[in-house]
């Protein structure tokens, strides 16, 4: 079916409508980024140019926390592509459902977490004359909310937390929570439920067992060969 009167810009515009919901996660997750950024020694300049640059969520706390530390550059940009390396595995199943285009070299830079996981639910519902503006105003949303929150923790978080203590309690907690409530529905799934019951016990196990430095990567490992294992599982059954 084509759509002669398709508008790119209504279609953007859609993009950003449905991203919305997205920044009650972004928004105080990158007020907390710019306050502990500030209270590292960044600069609002500079905390701001690692969230318009980098924009990489939790890899953005561990280079700020690794920087403060005086940990080696080498070690600083390692540990940020490892966490991030994810996104390998984003990239081809958004390939499938987006249109070639000589602009995704930069558009790929608004991919996160919580963009990829909404527009694997949205894309697959739109006509493909529609999914790259789709894609373009979801992402600017996000990174342009990103960028914004982080300027405004580093300006003003210390204020924000010295009137309202509460908040200083509160927002180390804002990026876990932004990843809960991610995962949170994929426990509805059984085989989902199972592969992410496992990460959880690998990881509290080893943290307990004094490994915690490699608990996470493990953990992972763990929960993606549960994952795998029920899959099969499941394949062999007698219909």
């Amino acid at each position: 079916m084509t759509h002669a009167n398709h508008s790119p810009w209504r279609s953007a515009l859609q993009g950003v409508r449905e991203a919305i919901p997205l920044l009650g996660g972004y928004i105080p997750v990158a007020l907390s980024f710019g306050l502990v950024a500030s209270q590292a020694g960044f600069s609002t300049l500079e905390a701001t140019a690692i969230s318009a640059l980098i924009y990489a969520g939790a890899s953005q706390f561990l280079f700020v926390g690794m920087i403060a530390t005086g940990a080696p550059l080498w070690l600083v940009v390692a540990m940020t592509l490892l966490i991030n390396v994810r996104h390998v595995v984003y990239g081809p199943n958004l390939a499938e459902l987006l249109p070639r285009s000589r602009h995704w070299p930069w558009l790929m830079h608004g991919l996160t977490d919580q963009v990829f996981a909404l527009a694997l639910t949205r894309l697959p519902q739109l006509p493909d004359v529609k999914r790259f503006s789709w894609f373009v105003g979801a992402s600017l949303l996000a990174w342009g909310a990103w960028i914004v929150g982080t300027t405004v923790g580093a300006t003003a978080g210390e204020a924000f937390t010295a009137r309202w203590p509460l908040l200083g309690e509160i927002m180390p907690f804002a990026l876990p929570a932004l990843f809960l409530t991610m995962v949170a529905p994929r426990f509805t799934n059984k085989r989902w439920a199972a592969a992410m019951g496992c990460a959880i016990l690998a990881a509290l196990g080893l943290t307990i067992a004094g490994w915690s430095n490699v608990a996470i990567p493990l953990a992972a490992a763990c929960g993606a060969l549960c994952f795998y294992t029920v899959k099969l599982q499941t394949q062999r059954r007698p219909v």
